[in-house]
C-alpha cells in the first residue's frame, strides 16, 4: 500500500519565522508516520510555490490553482494562512478549495489577538477539518466562538548540540569578557525591542537583535538602536555572523524576550535547550508556558538577571532543559499527531478511513494531545 500524501501550506515556507519553522517540524513528524508530504506556499522553499499566496501578492490565486497544487493529498494542514488575515483573499480561496476534504488548520494566531486585526471575523470552519492552537488561551477563545480545538504546543530538538561560541563572538567584535545579549526576534512593535536594550543596559551588555525591521517599524528602530546607550549589534546571525540558530544562542550570555504578545515565543524554549538564562516579557502565552515549571527571569525587572550572571547556577539552567526536554520535545510530536488524524479517520499507522471508521463530520473534541 503506498503511503499516503500530506500538503503543508501557508504564505511561506522555509524560512526562519516561527511558522516556517513549525511547518517543517510537523512535516517531518508527519514522515516519521509514514505520510508523504509535500509543501504549498506563496513564496520561500517550497515543493510548488503559488505566488497568489504570498502575505504581498497583489492578487488571489484562483480556485483551479490552489486545487492543482494541493493535488490528490489525503489531509491539507494549513499553517496560520486561514488563521491571521495577511491575504484574506488568499485565504478564502484556500478555504473554498478544502471545503469537504480532511484538514488540519494550524492555528499559530488569532485575528483579534492583533490590534491590527481586531473585528475581522474568526477562522473558516468545516466538518471535515480538525483546528489546531498552540496554546490553551487561543483554544478557548475558539470554544468560546464554538469552534472546536486540540492544542499542540510547539516542540523542540531538546538534545541540540550547543553552537559555535569563540567564532561567531569574533564575527561579531564581542569580547569573551562581555556579556552578549541575545534578542532572537523581528523588529515589531510587539517584539518591544525597548525591553530587550533595557536588558542589556542593566546588565552592562552588547544587545544583538537578530532579524530586520517589518511593517513599517524601520524608523522607529533607528531611532531605538541609535540612543540604546549600549553596543548594539543588529542583523541576521545567518548574513552577518554566518551562523545557525544554534550558533546565535551558543555566542550569546543572555536571551532576551521582551515582546507584548506571542502566539507562542519559541526563543522561550529555545534558551533553555540551549542552557542560556532567559529574560521574558509578561505576555498571556508565556504565563501559561512558565506553569510548566520554567524558572525565567522578567525583562521588566533585569536586576535578578544581573546578580544570576554575577553569581551563575548551573542548577537552574539544568532545570529549564529537563522541563524543555519532559514537556516540549521534537521527538514527542509524531504520537501527538496521531489522535488528529485519528480524528479525521485515518489510522495511526497512516492508513485509510474504514468503512464505518469515525470519518471528517463526525469528529468530537480530540484528547491528550498536549
Amino acid at each position: 500500500m503506498s503511503a499516503l500524501r500530506a500538503a503543508v501550506v501557508s504564505f511561506r515556507l522555509g524560512g526562519t519565522d516561527g511558522v516556517a519553522i513549525e511547518a517543517a517540524k510537523w512535516g517531518w513528524a508527519l514522515e516519521q508516520l509514514g505520510w508523504r508530504v509535500t509543501t504549498v506556499a506563496g513564496e520561500g522553499d517550497a515543493d510548488c510555490l503559488v505566488p497568489g499566496l504570498a502575505i504581498d501578492a497583489p492578487r488571489p490565486p484562483s480556485g483551479r490553482d490552489v486545487t492543482a497544487a494541493l493535488g490528490d493529498a489525503d489531509v491539507v494542514v494549513v499553517e496560520n494562512l486561514c488563521s491571521l488575515p495577511l491575504n484574506p483573499a488568499a485565504a478564502a480561496v484556500v478555504a473554498e478549495a478544502l471545503r469537504g476534504r480532511p484538514a488540519l488548520l494550524h492555528h499559530h494566531d488569532l485575528p483579534w489577538q492583533r490590534d491590527r486585526f481586531a473585528g475581522w471575523p474568526p477562522p473558516p470552519d468545516d466538518p471535515c477539518w480538525v483546528h489546531v492552537t498552540v496554546n490553551e488561551l487561543s483554544r478557548r477563545q475558539l470554544a468560546d466562538i464554538g469552534i472546536t480545538a486540540t492544542v499542540v504546543r510547539n516542540a523542540f530538538d531538546t538534545d541540540a548540540a550547543p553552537g559555535r561560541r569563540s567564532a561567531v563572538r569574533q564575527a561579531l567584535e564581542v569580547g569573551e569578557g562581555e556579556v552578549l545579549v541575545l534578542q532572537p526576534t523581528r523588529a515589531i512593535p510587539r517584539k518591544n525591542v525597548a525591553g530587550g536594550i533595557a536588558v542589556a543596559r542593566a546588565v552592562g551588555g552588547v544587545f544583538w537583535l537578530l532579524g530586520p525591521a517589518e511593517e513599517g517599524y524601520g524608523p522607529e528602530l533607528a531611532a531605538l538602536l541609535e540612543g540604546a546607550g549600549v553596543p548594539v549589534r543588529h542583523g541576521s546571525a545567518w548574513a552577518e555572523a554566518r551562523t545557525a540558530p544554534e550558533d546565535a544562542y551558543g555566542a550569546c550570555d543572555v536571551v532576551a524576550l521582551p515582546s507584548t504578545w506571542e502566539g507562542f515565543g519559541n526563543p522561550s524554549i529555545e534558551s533553555a535547550v540551549y542552557r542560556r538564562p532567559l529574560a521574558i516579557g509578561a505576555y498571556p502565552v508565556a504565563t501559561e508556558l512558565a506553569a510548566f515549571g520554567f524558572r525565567w527571569f522578567s525583562s521588566e525587572d533585569p536586576e535578578a538577571l544581573a546578580g544570576f550572571l554575577k553569581r551563575p547556577d548551573e542548577q537552574l539552567l539544568d532545570h529549564n532543559h529537563e522541563v524543555a526536554r519532559r514537556h516540549f520535545s521534537l521527538g514527542d510530536l509524531p504520537r501527538r499527531l496521531e489522535p488528529l488524524l485519528g480524528a479525521l479517520g485515518f489510522a495511526a499507522d497512516g492508513a485509510p478511513p474504514a468503512s464505518g471508521s469515525a470519518v471528517p463530520g463526525q469528529r468530537g473534541a480530540v484528547h491528550g494531545a498536549q
